[in-house]
């Protein structure tokens, strides 16, 4: 079977609008949380989020253009457009129907709906937009980016709720592996930051409510976590067969070497208590890797900052690697991002390729005071210096949806 490489990158997120910048927050344990300004939340729960900042959709794409494409479109397609240029893949020299896009988006072009149904409210439907369909639907990310860059291989758009990225990647992954397709623009996507998702979320009590100090409200395993943050923004990866990317002399950045997908089959929501459904997952992606579990280095967990949801995940990793998990370092980008929902996994697998780029594990910010159930080595509050040649990530989602890849330093 091919090997899969990573050769490009693109990111659009709470802590900057580009790989660099996100990977400079991550390291020196910026929070991008804020409060939220793009509405008025004075009246919700939460009135905090991880917010893109800075993002001009009608300098990218023009006015016309930017328009007739929701936020999660916009800020895939930007994604990808770095990820393409940090790839130095020429389309033109490239079969484009061996080139696939899969990326996702677990709520798609929601402000577009609501933005619509107040216009059909207030003035009828002769005021709809005709694209309000196709603007909103989840698959349009994925969609657009293959109309921009003319890519004719096969298009997904996967709907696995928070785990979506993670499983574009995976897929992508087994695709290239199977020798269907030479390139794959994979990863995921969101924009869901509006009055009703966070009436809902909060009336859910699942997000945090740390309204006053915002930067402190996304705290992954710390025994202060009271939910998490809603975030926004994309990450992409261009992946690749290691000889189409030797072929035309690509710069490597990681290889994809294990992919991993389970069911908890418990609950609408709630994860599994024993983190059952994490478990397999990692499992199976350790047995495709065909990797023992001391072989991992670091782990980039899931960690929402939700009280359930961390200490499964800590119980899922104690399952799996036994002693050997109060030796391996997890590290937790949301404590800083925020919970980027479909975008997460995308973003995250670009951390952990920096992280094994750069020997620096990120650090877990505000760990003030431990969980005793939740008791690994979390890198709390300031980065670590280690040599990183094999990182497991993992994304879990609504519905019990779990995703798990495993990256390693590439060598010839």
């Amino acid at each position: 079977m091919e090997r899969v490489v990573i050769t490009g990158m693109g990111v659009i997120s709470p802590l900057g609008n580009s790989v660099e910048h996100l990977w400079d927050g991550l390291v020196n344990g910026v929070s991008g949380i804020s409060k939220i300004d793009a509405f008025d939340a004075s009246k919700h729960k939460a009135r905090i989020a991880g917010i893109v900042r800075d993002f001009d959709a009608e300098a990218l794409f023009g006015r016309k253009e930017a328009r007739r494409m929701d936020r999660f479109s916009q800020f895939a397609i930007a994604a990808a457009e770095q990820a393409l240029k940090d790839a130095a893949l020429s389309l033109e020299q490239t079969d484009l129907e061996r080139v696939g896009v899969y990326v996702g988006s677990g709520i798609g072009g929601i402000q577009t709906l609501l933005t619509q149904a107040e216009l059909l409210k207030e003035r009828g439907p002769d005021r709809v937009s005709p694209t309000l369909v196709p603007m909103m639907i989840a698959n349009m990310a994925a969609a657009m980016i293959s109309i921009r860059f003319g890519t004719q291989g096969p298009s997904m758009a996967p709907v696995t709720a928070c785990s979506i990225g993670n499983t574009a990647i995976g897929e992508a992954w087994r695709l290239i592996r199977s020798g269907s397709a030479d390139v794959v623009i994979a990863g995921g996507t969101e924009a869901a930051i509006t009055d009703i998702s966070l009436a809902s979320f909060g009336n859910a009590t699942s997000v945090s409510t740390r309204n006053d100090a915002p930067e402190k409200a996304s705290r992954p395993f710390d025994a202060g976590r009271d939910g998490f943050v809603m975030a926004e923004g994309a990450g992409i990866l261009i992946l690749e067969s290691l000889s189409h990317a030797l072929s035309r002399g690509a710069r490597i950045h990681a290889e994809v070497i294990g992919y991993g997908a389970s069911s908890d089959a418990y609950h609408m929501v709630a994860t599994h208590p024993e983190g059952i459904g994490a478990y397999q997952a990692m499992k199976h992606a350790l047995r495709e890797a065909n990797l023992q579990p001391e072989q991992i280095d670091l782990i980039s967990a899931h960690a929402t900052s939700t009280e359930i949801g961390d200490r499964s995940e800590t119980a899922a990793i104690k399952k799996l690697f036994g002693e050997f998990a109060y030796r391996i370092p997890v590290t937790a980008n949301k404590s800083m991002t925020g919970h980027m929902l479909g975008a997460a996994g995308g973003v995250e697998a670009i951390a952990l390729v920096k992280s094994i780029q750069e020997g620096i594990i990120p650090p877990t910010i505000n760990q003030e005071e431990p969980d005793p159930i939740c008791d690994l080595d979390y890198v709390p509050n300031k980065a670590r210096e280690a040599s990183v040649d094999i990182g497991m990530s993992n994304s879990f989602g609504f519905g019990g949806h779990n995703a798990v890849i495993i990256l390693k330093k590439y060598t010839a």
